[in-house]
């Protein structure tokens, strides 16, 4: 067996059973050729029989840990991990407890792992400043996730086959010390999980130390999801010209924050006509008293005929009339005509729609956008414009046969 994959683990053997295994594993491993491990929802009674599977030739390992697991059994398991498969090219570890302990146990795992082999380091916990040293350094590492807590020292990062950058953080000070000056040619992917309970100007921060490396030229996807309202301050972003996926997600809950206009879409449109899936905000509310409006989603699809999934705040009583041809709502008369845009999915959550506007909503989206087919709400009434795009287009296709 080269690949063991588990969801769950509720019908865990017994002790009894897992001391004849043991029995059996003295010589050998149990599974001796087993490649990669995969194991989801790793209860306590579990993580005894793990090491059972592993083995030297095991070189990816991804474990899901259910919640509450002691501290000390988890620490143990993670400890011994290098001695069973010291050639590791992929380790992911959900679930960790916030403790020093499993800090302690996942930075020795790190320091013990052979460090050329290493591809991709996904382990939400901290690490010790030893360990930050190390992780930093390492020069095959692809994909890497790491926690980084108030007040860590880190140094500037060289990673030269770094392609994606997971970054959770509890405060927005510290990270910008891995960009400055980093080495970083080849990072695609950057993706931030903040958990402050407030954010200032967390994109200008992120331009200016991203500018400070090589990212502006490689970086085609970023993502930030924030547990607190925001109004972010979308300009800092539009340096990067290569972005294929833009997602920013904070929830509207005293009062929607979102911010989104036509000014800003259409200057993201614009500097940005590689995108392929754009989401600002979280699903749109019915709170919102700004919006894009016809004119910036006709921008959009015009700048960025790629666009296949999109997700801002509209106002859609500019959907009630439908928008002039792009050229005129654009002004740009020289510029030439583009292939219609690919969007097909559209989120619009709680974004009401009056029952009178439905055909005409249906009618204007269906013009800017024509390949559009999937419209995620919370409002029965766009289930009817969805209908009634559908229909349309089977009209249309009816009479071109």
């Amino acid at each position: 067996m080269r690949e063991l994959n588990q969801f769950g683990t509720q019908e865990t053997p017994s002790l009894e059973v897992l001391s004849v295994v043991q029995l059996c594993t003295i010589s050998e491993p149990l599974l001796p050729n087993l490649r990669t491990l995969y194991l989801w929802g790793v209860e306590g009674t579990s993580i005894p029989f793990i090491p059972l599977f592993l083995s030297p030739r095991t070189t990816s390992i991804t474990l899901s840990l259910e919640s509450n697991l002691p501290k000390a059994i988890v620490a143990s398991m993670i400890t011994i991990l290098p001695t069973l498969c010291p050639d590791l090219q992929a380790i992911t570890l959900y679930g960790l407890p916030r403790d020093p302990t499993i800090a302690a146990a996942v930075s020795g795992m790190l320091l013990d792992l052979n460090q050329n082999t290493l591809q991709k380091f996904y382990v939400d916990s901290p690490l010790t400043e030893e360990a930050n040293g190390v992780i930093y350094k390492l020069p095959s590492l692809c994909d890497l996730s790491v926690v980084i807590e108030r007040g860590t020292s880190l140094p500037s990062a060289s990673l030269p086959n770094l392609t994606k950058l997971t970054i959770t953080c509890d405060n927005e000070g510290d990270w910008p010390q891995l960009f400055h000056g980093a080495a970083l040619g080849k990072l695609k992917s950057v993706i931030f999980y903040l958990r402050s309970k407030q954010i200032g100007d967390f994109l200008g921060a992120f331009k200016r130390a991203a500018l400070s490396s090589s990212v502006q030229s490689t970086l085609s996807e970023f993502k930030l999801f924030a547990s607190c309202s925001w109004n972010p301050d979308y300009s800092s972003l539009l340096p990067f010209t290569q972005m294929g996926y833009l997602e920013i997600e904070f929830p509207c809950r005293v009062g929607c924050s979102s911010g989104m206009d036509d000014d800003i879409i259409i200057n993201l449109s614009r500097e940005m006509p590689k995108l392929r899936i754009l989401r600002l905000g979280d699903d749109p509310c019915r709170q919102s008293t700004t919006g894009v409006t016809a004119k910036g989603l006709v921008a959009l699809a015009h700048h960025c005929p790629n666009l296949m999934s999109l997700r801002v705040h509209l106002q859609v009583a500019s959907l009630s009339t439908p928008p002039a041809s792009p050229e005129m709502t654009l002004n740009v008369k020289s510029i030439p005509s583009r292939a219609d845009c690919l969007l097909t999915d559209l989120v619009v959550g709680e974004t009401p729609v009056p029952e009178e506007s439905v055909l005409m909503v249906a009618l204007t989206l269906l013009r800017i956008f024509p390949r559009i087919s999937d419209i995620s709400s919370f409002d029965e009434e766009w289930e009817e414009v969805e209908n009634a795009i559908n229909h349309s287009k089977q009209i249309v296709d009816f009479s071109s046969k």
